[in-house]
C-alpha cells in the first residue's frame, strides 16, 4: 500500500499543538508490547508460518518540540509469537470510559483502528466479521467518540491517503474508509476522534484527546490474529507516533525482546526518551533519520553492508532514494527484505560458513531460502553481519538475529529477496530485537543500541 508524503517541519508544528492538548500527570505513558505468536494454541509454530505476509508487505513499502512532562511514558510489550504471525502487541485502553485493546504497533502504518461496533441494536451485535475471537470496541459506550462527517474537508481531503471513500448519503453520515494493507489485511469502517488512555510510569494514566481513529466494522486478514487492530506509528499527521510524541518531546522508541521470548518477558514502546523510563542500554549510537524520503516511512542512509570483516560488492543504487532505492526500518515486517543486488551476495558470504550443515526444505517455495539442520550448531563460526551508515554509525546485530530458529533443530538465514528492484530494503523486526531503537523527530535522528529489553 502507498503511503501518503507530509513534510517534516508541518508535523513538527503539529507536535507543538498537540503538546498542549494531551492531559496526562506529570509523567509518562507505558504500554506493554506482545509478541503476536506467542499464544498460539500448542506452543509456537515454525517461522516459515511466522513471515507469511513479509513478501507481499515488503514490495508497496519498497522547530524541535520540548517534552509537557518531566519524564516519559513506556508501555510494556511481550512476545507473541505462539498466535502463529510475525509481529508484536501493545495494550491500551480507548474510549470514555476505557475499553482495553490489544493492538498491533506498526511503524509502516499511519492509521490507528480497532475492530469496532457503533450503532448496534439486536442480536448481532456481539459479532463482527474478523474471522477469528478477539475483542471489539464499542463506540456507543464511549462519550468522547465522535465521528467525521463525511461532507467534511477532513473527510473529501486530509483523509483521502487513508482510503476514506467518497459516499455520503447525508452531510452528518460518518466519512468511510476501506483501508487496505499490501499483505491482504483490509479494514472497512468509519473514521472518527477518541481518546486514548496510556498508563504512566508513576501508576497513573494519561489521556490523549481527539485523536483520529477508525472504527472496523469489518476486517479480514491471516496477519490479524491475536490483535483487535493496528496502531499506526508512520510519520504522518494522523499517526498515533506524532500525537504521543507531541506530548513528550517528539520522539518514541521501542526496545524488541526475542521474538520467541516467553509472554513472561516484556519490553518497552515509549513515548519521550528512553532515558526516563529505566530501560538499560549498553551504549547508543545514532544516525540520521530520513523523513519523507520514502512516504511515511522511517527510512535511513546506509552506504553499504559487511560480513566478516569484508565490504560486499552491492551496487550504490540499491541505497539511492534519488533512484528508488534506499532503507528503512518496519516493526511491522518480520525478516529482514533485501533487494535483489544486495540479497544475493548476503546470502553468498553467509552460505560459506555452513557448507558443513545439512541442508533442509531444499526446493519449497517460501521466503527463506537457506535453512539447515542445527544440531550441534556453533554461532562463533558465523561471520559478522554488520550494516554501515553514510555517517559512519554501524548496526552490528547478534547472530542469533539473521541465523534464526524455525523450529528447534532447525535454523535459517533470516533475511528475504526483495526483488531486482528499483525498492527499498528493510530492516525486520527480528533484525531489531534486543536492541533499543530511538526516533528522535526533532533532531531527525535514528538512535540504537544493545539491551536485554526486560
Amino acid at each position: 500500500m502507498g503511503r501518503p508524503r507530509c513534510m517534516p517541519q508541518q508535523l513538527l508544528f503539529i507536535l507543538f499543538l498537540i503538546a498542549n492538548s494531551f492531559n496526562a500527570d506529570a509523567a509518562g505513558v507505558k504500554f506493554e508490547l506482545i509478541h503476536r505468536h506467542h499464544l498460539h494454541p500448542g506452543g509456537a509454530l515454525p517461522l516459515r508460518k511466522l513471515v507469511h505476509s513479509d513478501a507481499s508487505r515488503s514490495q508497496a513499502m519498497s522547530r524541535k518540540v520540548r517534552s509537557k512532562f518531566n519524564a516519559s511514558g513506556e508501555l510494556p510489550l511481550h512476545s507473541a509469537a505462539d498466535y502463529g504471525v510475525g509481529q508484536y502487541l501493545v495494550k491500551l485502553k480507548m474510549g470514555t470510559p476505557g475499553q482495553h485493546l490489544v493492538l498491533i504497533p506498526d511503524t509502516g502504518s499511519d492509521l490507528t483502528w480497532t475492530k469496532c461496533r457503533y450503532k448496534c441494536h439486536g442480536d448481532d451485535c456481539g459479532r463482527i466479521k474478523t474471522g477469528h475471537r478477539s475483542r471489539v470496541f464499542h463506540a456507543d459506550r464511549s462519550s468522547s467518540f465522535k465521528t467525521v462527517p463525511c461532507s467534511s474537508t477532513t473527510c473529501q481531503t486530509d483523509l483521502v491517503d487513508l482510503f476514506s471513500l467518497a459516499i455520503c448519503p447525508s452531510p452528518l453520515d460518518p466519512c468511510a474508509y476501506d483501508y487496505s494493507y499490501v499483505d491482504g489485511t483490509s479494514a472497512q469502517g468509519i473514521f472518527a476522534h477518541e481518546t486514548l488512555t496510556f498508563s504512566l510510569t508513576n501508576g497513573r494514566t494519561a489521556s490523549l484527546r481527539n485523536v483520529l481513529v477508525g472504527c472496523s466494522e469489518s476486517s479480514t486478514g491471516r496477519s490479524l490474529l491475536g490483535a483487535d487492530g493496528i496502531m499506526g506509528l508512520g510519520y504522518s499527521t494522523n499517526s498515533n507516533a506524532v500525537h504521543a510524541a507531541g506530548a513528550f518531546g517528539g520522539k518514541f522508541s521501542y526496545c524488541l525482546v526475542d521474538h520467541l521470548s516467553p509472554r513472561s518477558v516484556s519490553s518497552h514502546l515509549i513515548f519521550g526518551s528512553y532515558k526516563d523510563a529505566n530501560v538499560s542500554v549498553a551504549w547508543m549510537r545514532h544516525t540520521e533519520l530520513v523523513l519523507g524520503a520514502i512516504g511515511t516511512l522511517y527510512a535511513v542512509r546506509v552506504r553499504g553492508i559487511s560480513v566478516g570483516g569484508a565490504m560486499l560488492d552491492i551496487p550504490a543504487e540499491v541505497w539511492d532514494f534519488g533512484r528508488g532505492g534506499g532503507a528503512m526500518l518496519d516493526s511491522g515486517t518480520t525478516l529482514t527484505v533485501l533487494t535483489t543486488p544486495a540479497y544475493e551476495p548476503v546470502m553468498a558470504a553467509l552460505r560459506g560458513s555452513l557448507r558443513g550443515s545439512q541442508r533442509v526444505y531444499e526446493g519449497e517455495v517460501g521466503p527463506l531460502e537457506y535453512c539447515f539442520n542445527s544440531t550441534g550448531f556453533d554461532e562463533r563460526v558465523v561471520p559478522r553481519f554488520m550494516l554501515h551508515f553514510v555517517d559512519g554509525a554501524r548496526f552490528e546485530p547478534p547472530v542469533k538475529s539473521y541465523v534464526i530458529d524455525d523450529t528447534p533443530e532447525v535454523k535459517c538465514l533470516g533475511f528475504a529477496d526483495g526483488g531486482a528492484g528499483p525498492g527499498a530494503s528493510i530492516v525486520g523486526n527480528i533484525m531489531q530485537q534486543n536492541h533499543l531503537w530511538e526516533f528522535d523527530f526533532g533532531n531527525r535522528r535514528l538512535g540504537f543500541g544493545p539491551s536485554s529489553c526486560a
